[in-house]
């Protein structure tokens, strides 16, 4: 750490995946979640699949948060739809008149955290203080439910607003669609000083065409807007068209095909639309604070369909406490496929920035097109914010073995698709959520139902 700078932490703060895990194939454009449509899900192994993860980042000594599931099925929303009378008369209703809209509003896609916000630390920011924008997720039905109890979740997590500043999402419009920190990377030479942000979009929401076969999510307004309100310098910021190539492989956000940490960037050849362009804006950004390290991916080592199969790029790129170089947290799936298993033993062998690839399991996520870094959102955190961060929030060993102990209690072993027409699969997640709210310290009104709205 540069002795100028202040001490600051990246820390992790994954999604708890909730009692309504399922594959419901709601995700246009993200092969996984297609391919895996009607499966049976295991939401209980799901949640300690994603709590395992968790605690293996918390033992190597990073910093680690969790944020809550959201309350599905989503009750609000079924009542603005025009249904009525009880919980379960609601879902019955539904599901016999529409059972896919009854599948989106129990999506437990929350569990995504890459997708919850847009962070900028507090050195980046014009006014020094931790800036964050929920994203509106506009583009998707399900997720675009999720924006109003991401803010509640992060207000929850960081109550002093001298400190955090946490905004409404972005209007809920195409023009200004939204999907958080899997289009977002953050470059630096320490957490605690200056850094180069890359905002990656996929159109311009005022442009006629996009060019694209499945939807390309981000526009450019909604990047420039948020780096407008989190007073970044516009110096140290760059935006980067994704490529339509990758979008229509099935890499519906950037975070599938490219990922950063520290001074580097880790990229598939085909990642951005103009590399060259791209790779020459960091380095004008990144000018007088470090020197980039781009580590690019040629599609002769590992073709864009086995990088989307295989998910290497959706891996969390850290600096572990004692390691020189980088760690590649990767999934499974990474080092079971050929390609993509033979370069990361020869990138791990080499002398680059990313000295090592750690591979955990995350197979019920990943069946829904989420690995690793898919779960987890990284906030730079000061010395400060740390310690005004809810404690409840923060993993330690005896939350872990209590968040074990609910998720064994509550979740059921299986659920299929047409399970989510069960009323009693509601009372049993709103039960859960109850009890979950005194676990994380998060008031006996964290939830809509709890405030009598569900």
């Amino acid at each position: 750490m540069n002795p100028a700078n202040p001490p600051a932490y990246e820390a992790n703060y994954d999604g708890l995946i909730g009692p309504t895990h399922n594959y419901g194939g709601l995700s246009e454009g993200n092969l996984a979640s297609a391919n895996n449509a009607g499966l049976i899900a295991r939401p209980r192994d799901a949640a300690l699949q994603g709590l395992a993860k968790m605690k293996l980042m918390a033992d190597f000594g990073l910093v680690q948060g969790v944020l809550p599931p959201q309350a599905r099925p989503d009750l609000t929303q079924l009542r603005l739809m025009g249904f009525g009378g009880s919980g379960p008369n609601i879902i019955k209703t539904a599901w016999a008149e529409n059972p896919k809209l009854v599948r989106n509003m129990s999506s437990a896609s929350s569990m995504w955290a890459a997708n919850a916000a847009t962070i900028s630390p507090s050195a980046d920011c014009a006014d020094g203080r931790l800036h964050m924008t929920p994203a509106n997720l506009s583009s998707m039905l399900h997720r675009s439910l999720e924006s109003e109890q991401t803010g509640r979740a992060l207000r929850a997590a960081f109550t002093d607003e001298s400190q955090v500043a946490v905004h409404g999402a972005l209007p809920m419009q195409s023009t200004y669609s939204d999907e958080g920190a899997a289009n977002h990377v953050r470059l630096c030479a320490d957490h605690g000083g200056a850094g180069v942000e890359i905002f990656v979009y996929g159109r311009d929401g005022l442009a006629a065409e996009t060019h694209t076969n499945f939807p390309a999510r981000q526009t450019i307004q909604a990047s420039q807007i948020i780096a407008k309100r989190h007073g970044l310098d516009g110096t140290r910021t760059v935006f980067a068209k994704q490529s339509a190539q990758v979008i229509d492989a099935g890499a519906f956000h950037n975070d599938v095909v490219c990922v950063g940490a520290r001074q580097c960037l880790f990229y598939h050849e085909h990642a951005f639309e103009n590399p060259d362009e791209v790779l020459g804006a960091v380095r004008r950004a990144a000018q007088g604070l470090f020197e980039p390290q781009f580590v690019a991916v040629s599609d002769s080592d590992v073709p864009i369909r086995e990088a989307i199969k295989s998910y290497m790029f959706n891996s969390m790129l850290v600096q572990l406490p004692g390691r020189e170089r980088l760690s590649l947290i990767a999934p499974t799936e990474t080092q079971e496929n050929a390609y993509t298993k033979a370069y990361c033993q020869s990138m791990a062998s080499g002398n680059g920035p990313i000295g090592e690839v750690i591979y955990v399991d995350v197979r019920q996520s990943m069946r829904n097109g989420g690995g690793p870094a898919c779960l987890r959102l990284r906030i730079v955190l000061t010395e400060a914010q740390k310690r005004g961060a809810n404690p409840k929030m923060l993993l330690s060993a005896g939350l872990y073995d209590e968040l074990c102990q609910w998720v064994s209690r509550h979740y059921r072993e299986e659920l299929a698709p047409d399970d989510l027409g069960d009323p009693a699969l509601m009372d049993e997640s709103y039960k859960a959520l109850d009890a979950l709210t005194q676990i994380m310290g998060l008031g006996s009104d964290f939830y809509p139902f709890q405030r009598g709205l569900g």
